[in-house]
């Protein structure tokens, strides 16, 4: 049988947090045998790692920081709090490899991945579900490295590690240390099964064209026009004051993102959402996530209703994707888009309430990214402004 347990606690002190939720997780897990673990960016990493490590040495486990703390148990818990998620799983097999992404982040992605199913006593299986946190920048490399040793056969979900204040305070976490340049890398051959869902809450807004010229992530012309224009025009002018000198134009265009058509499965159509991050110096649009030349894209709208509903339907869709069916849910954990989360604002208190309904109340632990990662349309893509959910099965 399989059991999830969740745990989340705040405060100023990671010493004192810390201790208190391993002083829970002790208590109440008999075999921990795979564990999640995100805090605020405002906490020591290291002496977060060190407890653990002393407590729980014998236990696989990855995350990292996360913008403004964690929700569990159907709350938030703020900026200086630190989470857990515990699978207490003794039949399953679970393994984590990290690598510092370097020059070449598919490589390194690679690498992590061997290493994490080498430790899981696994070596050259195709997991259940392999899971990511890494830092951002280079998502598209480490997804691709990741498939060329797996393909689309498993779901690659995850996140990418943020701060609070975008300015690069993440950090990544697992036995091997605390980084702020690698990815980590879990897999899961869980005896309960899994449920996995990747969503975003927009719709198009009717706007559309080419992406006529780009260079890495930011898109120079569309339809053969200057791209912030023409973006500009698409959504009426609301980032009229940076379209002169440049500049951020994270928080004008948070309900407006851009999205690639990834096709229909089973009638319903996919996008992966690109969210505009700045405009450059020559009037093109840098974004957080890649789209190639020649790939049409849409102008997306979306709203606060919508983004507080859209992580309860994503955590359903996880529960009911479960082999043993909804019946069957032992725990969840999501992966919430930080942006997301800022424009929610003051409601995000009614998307841990959603989620936690969603997950019939058993534990889950959720955080919050500069990238999210899943499968759409039966394709493993990183975007940005996603949620991801994972179900875990109770193995009854």
């Amino acid at each position: 049988m399989v059991s999830i347990h969740s745990f989340a606690y705040s405060g100023d002190d990671t010493n004192e947090v810390v201790n208190r939720l391993l002083a829970e997780t002790l208590s109440a897990c008999e075999s921990p045998t795979f564990g999640f673990i995100f805090y605020g960016c405002d906490h020591d990493g290291h002496a977060i790692r060190s407890a653990f490590e002393d407590a729980l040495p014998h236990m696989p486990y990855l995350g990292g920081t996360s913008c403004s703390g964690v929700m569990a148990g159907g709350k938030l818990w703020g900026e200086g709090s630190i989470g857990s998620l515990i699978v207490d799983d003794p039949a399953g097999n679970f393994g984590v490899g990290c690598a510092v992404l370097g020059d070449s982040p598919s490589f390194a992605a690679e690498k992590a991945l061997n290493q994490a199913l080498a430790n899981a006593g696994c070596p050259g299986e195709v997991p259940e579900l392999i899971w990511i946190y890494q830092a951002p920048g280079h998502e598209e490399d480490v997804v691709a490295g990741l498939k060329r040793l797996v393909g689309e056969a498993c779901p690659i979900i995850g996140g990418s590690s943020a701060d609070n204040t975008v300015e690069g305070n993440w950090a990544q976490i697992c036995p091997m240390g605390v980084f702020t340049d690698a990815v980590i890398v879990g897999v899961m051959f869980t005896s309960g099964g899994v449920g996995f869902s990747f969503q975003g809450g927009y719709e198009p807004a009717g706007p559309r064209g080419i992406v006529a010229k780009r260079n890495g992530r930011e898109i120079l012309e569309i339809d053969d026009a200057p791209a912030a224009a023409t973006y500009n025009g698409w959504i009426r002018g609301a980032i009229d004051k940076q379209l002169e000198h440049g500049g951020v134009i994270l928080a004008e265009t948070t309900m407006f993102p851009l999205a690639v058509d990834m096709g229909d499965q089973e009638g319903i159509p996919h996008y992966r959402l690109v969210h505009p991050e700045s405009i450059t110096a020559d009037g093109g649009l840098s974004t957080f996530a890649n789209i190639d030349a020649a790939t049409e894209i849409f102008c997306m709208r979306g709203d606060r209703d919508r983004l507080i509903e859209r992580a309860g339907r994503a955590a359903t869709e996880a529960t009911t994707k479960l082999p043993g069916g909804p019946d069957s849910l032992a725990g969840g954990l999501l992966v919430y888009c930080a942006g997301c989360m800022m424009a929610v604002g003051d409601q995000m208190p009614e998307v841990a309430e959603t989620v936690a309904r969603s997950f019939s109340d058993m534990p889950f632990l959720g955080c919050f990214t500069f990238g999210e990662q899943g499968t759409l349309a039966r394709q493993n893509v990183h975007g940005n402004l996603m949620i991801s959910a994972i179900a875990f099965g109770n193995g009854l």
